[in-house]
């Protein structure tokens, strides 16, 4: 075999940890940034805030809003082997996926790795050291027992908000309370045996959330009793007692099996009408007929007026097929604005909201304590004639001080990065929407993100992140970014017209219809094409059901 020598170069990216920060900060939401600062400053003792906007030189940035370079986010690892992506990579574009060289250096492990806890050996050692407590007294004070001091329980913790140990009114009124512990206080005043109350406590735990028994009686009383058959009966009798007693308490509806048997309850604490008996038919029957709104098979088969039907379907309609609905606790998502964007003269004005943007600053003393001590070191290895070499402990901590304080100047910068990024995309959306923001949704044009990346010299996937989780504040509401961006639909002039303003066009066919006789999807499709929109019957349903409109046949008024 022949040996020969040959020469390959490649080119391999590598993220360095400040544009990696930079990266995860900026598709971060507000709430998420806010919680992200609080972590780095307990994490970080060179970081703090600030009362005021600190000047941008203080933390070594410049004041100029200039781009961070190249170089200094992208680090080209040049191997002796391996295939070349190409040579006219220019780095600009960063998509979602990165590569990253496992021989790379070290530097990564500082972002991923986290900071070990100081050792608390000494606090210990300085604790065995002191005096034993004289526990006799004097004899003047009469010393009570108490039971946490010898390793029993912990005493109650103290409710959130209050400073005594007592829930305060607010607390108590902000209480969320469960169906099941609403069903147990009612129960309180039930003269029950010790198995009835058993069996109540069992059948109230197994609703669900909607106030429901998902299992059979048969179930409960074969998951206690087994293949007892004997015991089983026993358990039949006790689970249907304990259900009446829960199907006569509050909410009206609870504790039923399924949607008939919840409605008929709720039919049945009315006052005996002829309305409600009349609902009481209905629900009598295959919920279908009443899904479709027939009146006349429902007429035919519960043997009355259609006019006492219709009426009979109002009262069905005003019921609660979900008695636990307001017991189930439901998140409450906060949007914050990022940007604010106001009327000036005949343009709009977009501005970042102050209130979002963290005010941090780099420490002036601990900054000035490790100059002083980088100072200290060189005067000292000038004095001596041969420089004494410093123990490897206080090398490291000297390395770790040093590199915290640049993780402080990385996190600043890249925070303002991040408000300048969404300022810069926001406003060349306010530009490319003007007609949005003073006549509404049906004068939105159709746009991708690909436009707004060529327009500002970014990667499509950098304008993904900035959209994401980002609410602007305007003159027509409080909308998040992506709201701005959709797909187009052609026109008879050969334009294209925005998928937002053709729903708002829908939403405005409709709103004008006769409840008499409710538009079709069909209908719908022939006004936007009279309108000179082309589009199908079925991209109008999606559009409707987008927006939770029913379809005709529910919409039509009995």
């Amino acid at each position: 075999m022949k040996q020969g020598l040959s020469l390959r170069v490649s080119q391999q990216l590598t993220l360095t940890p400040a544009l990696q920060q930079s990266i995860r900060l900026l598709q971060l939401s507000t709430l998420e940034l806010s919680s992200e600062v609080d972590q780095m400053l307990d994490d970080n003792p060179f970081l703090e805030r600030s009362d005021e906007l600190a000047e941008r030189e203080l933390f070594g940035v410049d004041q100029a809003d200039t781009p961070v370079s190249q170089g200094d986010q992208i680090a080209e690892v040049t191997q002796d082997s391996g295939d070349a992506p190409g040579d006219n990579y220019d780095g600009s574009d960063i998509g979602d996926t990165f590569t990253q060289d496992n021989n790379g250096p070290d530097e990564f492990a500082s972002f991923d790795t986290p900071l070990s806890a100081p050792s608390s050996e000494a606090g210990a050692e300085a604790g065995s050291d002191a005096s034993t407590p004289d526990w006799d007294g004097d004899g003047t004070v009469e010393i009570a027992p108490n039971d946490s001091e010898w390793g029993s329980e912990a005493p109650a913790s103290i409710p959130k908000g209050s400073g005594d140990g007592e829930a305060t009114a607010q607390d108590l009124a902000s209480a969320v309370v469960s169906l099941q512990d609403h069903l147990h206080q009612q129960a309180i005043g039930l003269r029950l045996s010790d198995e009835e109350k058993a069996a109540l406590y069992m059948v109230i735990e197994s609703l669900n959330e909607d106030g429901y028994l998902g299992d059979s009686i048969s179930d409960l009383a074969h998951s206690l009793a087994g293949d007892d058959w004997a015991a089983r009966d026993d358990f039949v009798v006790l689970f249907e007692d304990a259900l009446e007693h829960v199907q006569a308490m509050e909410p009206i509806g609870v504790g039923a099996r399924d949607l008939t048997e919840c409605l008929r309850l709720q039919i049945e604490d009315m006052r005996n009408t002829p309305v409600a008996q009349a609902a009481l038919a209905i629900v009598s029957k295959p919920l279908e007929l009443l899904a479709k709104r027939d009146v006349k098979r429902l007429a035919q088969q519960c043997d009355t007026s259609e006019e006492l039907i219709r009426q009979a379907i109002g009262l069905i309609q005003r019921l609660e097929p979900k008695p636990a609905r307001r017991f189930i606790q439901t998140e409450r998502n906060i949007v914050v604005p990022d940007v604010i964007v106001t009327r000036a003269g005949e343009g709009f004005k977009v501005s970042l909201n102050p209130n979002v943007m963290p005010r941090l600053q780099v420490s002036d003393m601990y900054a000035s304590a490790l100059k002083s001590s980088k100072a200290a070191e060189r005067a000292a290895d000038r004095a001596a004639d041969t420089p004494a070499a410093k123990p490897a402990d206080k090398a490291d901590d000297a390395d770790n001080m040093q590199q915290r304080l640049q993780e402080a100047r990385w996190f600043i910068k890249n925070i303002q990065q991040r408000f300048e990024t969404i300022l810069r995309v926001s406003s060349a959306i306010v530009d490319r929407q003007q007609q949005f923001f003073i006549h509404g949704e049906l004068a939105m044009k159709p746009m991708v993100l690909r436009e707004i990346a060529d327009e500002l010299g970014l990667h499509e996937s950098t304008i993904s992140r900035v959209t994401t989780a980002k609410y602007m504040t305007t003159p027509k509401g409080t909308f998040e970014l992506k709201y701005f961006f959709g797909s187009g639909l052609g026109t008879e002039s050969g334009t294209n017209a925005s998928s937002t303003a053709v729903r708002a066009l829908i939403k405005q066919f409709i709103a004008a219809e006769t409840t008499k006789r409710p538009l079709s999807d069909n209908q719908l499709s022939e006004l936007l094409r009279d309108s000179g929109i082309e589009c199908a019957r079925r991209t109008v349903a999606k559009y409707r059901e987008a927006m939770r409109i029913a379809p005709a046949n529910l919409r039509k008024d009995l």
